[in-house]
């Protein structure tokens, strides 16, 4: 469970930003969504390996 504590005065848009930004982290939704559909391990592993070539050929660009 998520407690965002309310500072006295302050205003509430503030306290729900703060609110969003901790559900976000926690990665509920992402997980929700992972669960909708089954995808095998074979391809997990082939869309992580695509995803770190991706990164890897960024970081030889800046460089």
């Amino acid at each position: 469970m998520i407690i965002v504590p309310v500072k006295e005065g302050e205003n509430i848009d503030r306290a729900l930003k703060r609110f969003k930004r901790k559900f976000e982290k926690t990665g509920v939704i992402k997980e929700l969504r992972n669960r909708q559909a089954f995808t095998k391990p074979s391809i997990e592993k082939r869309q992580q390996k695509l995803r770190a070539m991706y990164r890897q050929k960024l970081q030889d660009l800046e460089q």
